[in-house]
């Protein structure tokens, strides 16, 4: 049986002389490009996504004054499956969950409402994420700040304090993320004020949020709304966050100086593949699989697992991470240029046997 879609056998022993990443990723890019998106399958996917998710908020909501218990309960599968909603929505902001974009950016920004993600400015942040992920020359550009050994020793203590506390798990993921979804998602950032694109998907979905949980208050009560979908969307941003942070923070990524960058090297060297039970990388929509993702973001999440067995190549290349292995990628902090590692605070060498970056 083929490995490849459209059985390509001169494809398939080129590839296998192949042994890095910068020579591999090109040819696998163009192999993956044929599963795209497939209406049928997709319209499926949010069916059977959309539907549980709604039913549980309308139990949660019922038995939020006599079972809180059972709510807070609830919202561990509802949050689970808010998580997979916002993966669809990254999907169509990246034109693979529908062939046509008008689709696409219809579904992108009804689900907004749902992940309170404004859906056009998060689009602009994240494909710019794609386009410099792994550079050391673009770095702040929707991705984990992430400092140097270098960077971090020639930093002021108040400065330190504050990267440390930054990269701290309970304040990133714990407080920052739920904050970050609920309110600093409300506000326009003093850099996009001039972008009228991001600046018009950010308010429009204030309105629309308040239009929408208005009238649900209005109709259930503030209370019930509330407390039934705040435990979702806190419970389910420190999922996302977790997710985000994995996929690129772990020991043996791969981050480069802009001259020596390359696309398909940070894709397969500066991408983990976070291989999860069956259940969670259905509830992730399997982002877990984030090599492919970004050497090929136009397959859409239900197609990632068949690329990923299709290219047996890849388990030699890309870091695999479990879900216990994942915990310790936490203490990771600093990127060391030197012995091109991303290294812990703990693991810092003397000022005086660092190298200088090249």
């Amino acid at each position: 049986m083929s490995l490849l879609p459209n059985d390509h056998p001169q494809e398939q022993t080129a590839i296998h002389m192949y042994s890095s990443p910068e020579t591999l990723g090109p040819t696998l890019s163009r192999r993956f490009r044929a599963y795209g998106p497939d209406v049928k399958r997709s319209i499926f996917q949010l069916v059977t996504t959309a539907t549980p998710f709604i039913a549980l908020l309308v139990v949660m909501a019922a038995v939020s004054r006599s079972h809180y218990w059972l709510t807070l309960l609830l919202a561990i599968p509802t949050a689970g499956l808010l998580v997979r909603l916002f993966i669809i929505q990254h999907d169509c902001g990246h034109g693979s969950y529908f062939k046509s974009r008008t689709a696409n950016d219809f579904l992108g920004r009804a689900l907004s409402v749902l992940t309170l993600t404004p859906y056009g400015s998060w689009s602009q942040g994240h494909a710019a994420h794609h386009a410099s992920t792994g550079n050391l020359d673009r770095r702040g550009r929707g991705d984990v700040e992430t400092w140097t050994v270098a960077e971090y020793q020639a930093a002021s203590p108040l400065k330190k304090l504050f990267y440390r506390l930054y990269r701290n798990p309970f304040i990133m993921v714990a407080v920052g993320a739920p904050i970050n979804f609920i309110v600093l998602q409300r506000l326009v950032p003093v850099q996009r004020l001039r972008d009228r694109k991001s600046r018009n998907s950010i308010l429009s979905l204030d309105l629309a949020l308040l239009v929408a949980f208005g009238l649900l208050c209005a109709i259930v009560g503030v209370l019930p709304v509330l407390g039934t979908y705040l435990p979702v969307v806190v419970i389910a941003s420190w999922i996302g966050n977790w997710l985000f942070y994995v996929q690129h923070q772990f020991e043996r990524t791969d981050w480069q100086q802009d001259d020596d960058w390359n696309f398909h090297v940070a894709a397969l060297s500066g991408s983990s593949y976070f291989k999860l039970p069956p259940i969670l990388q259905w509830f992730s929509g399997s982002i877990g699989l984030h090599h492919v993702h970004h050497l090929c973001s136009r397959v859409p999440n239900y197609q990632l697992q068949a690329c990923l067995d299709s290219a047996p190549e890849l388990h030699g290349v890309t870091k695999q991470i479990t879900l216990r292995e994942s915990l310790g990628c936490w203490r990771l902090g600093l990127w060391d240029e030197r012995r091109h590692l991303l290294v812990g605070f703990r693991d810092l060498e003397p000022p005086g046997r660092l190298a200088t970056p090249q």
